[in-house]
């Protein structure tokens, strides 16, 4: 563990460096965690806030808004070794084996399924009623 790393804490003149446990409401850095993942199973990890160690000690740290895919029969482990939290999403399962078509944020099995969510959206039906008046924050920083 890095002095940088470590959890510190002040109380009335007295400063705590926390190392292991708990001081004056301040708990020590170094969470851990594994999780095994089925070897017949896809898995990904979406980091939403923080920073942690995935793999292995000896890993770079990954921070929020990154994804890790995992490969056959990896599971995971992670540590956090900062003081701040560390949430993540593990998504998993079997794969499915069907095709995949995509267009932009479309994603089917077939192009006539494509083309039917196209003409769904476009003419606000089957489950984007709301998509009239609905706008991307992206589009709006974008002055689309």
């Amino acid at each position: 563990m890095l002095s940088k790393d470590i959890a510190e804490a002040i109380k009335d003149g007295i400063k705590v460096r926390v190392i292991a446990g708990e001081a004056l409401g301040t708990k020590s850095p170094g969470a851990h965690l594994q999780q095994p993942i089925p070897i017949s199973w896809n898995a990904f990890v979406y980091v939403l806030e923080g920073e942690g160690i995935f793999g292995n000690t000896k890993s770079s740290p990954i921070s929020a808004h990154h994804v890790l895919l995992l490969g056959t029969g990896d599971g995971l482990e992670v540590w956090n070794k900062y003081s701040k939290p560390l949430r993540f999403v593990l998504i998993g399962g079997e794969p499915l084996g069907e095709p995949v078509v995509q267009f932009g944020p479309f994603v089917m099995n077939t192009q006539e399924e494509i083309d039917q969510t196209i003409d769904d959206f476009e003419n606000y039906v089957n489950g984007f009623e709301k998509a009239r008046h609905w706008r991307s924050e992206t589009g709006i920083s974008l002055d689309y």
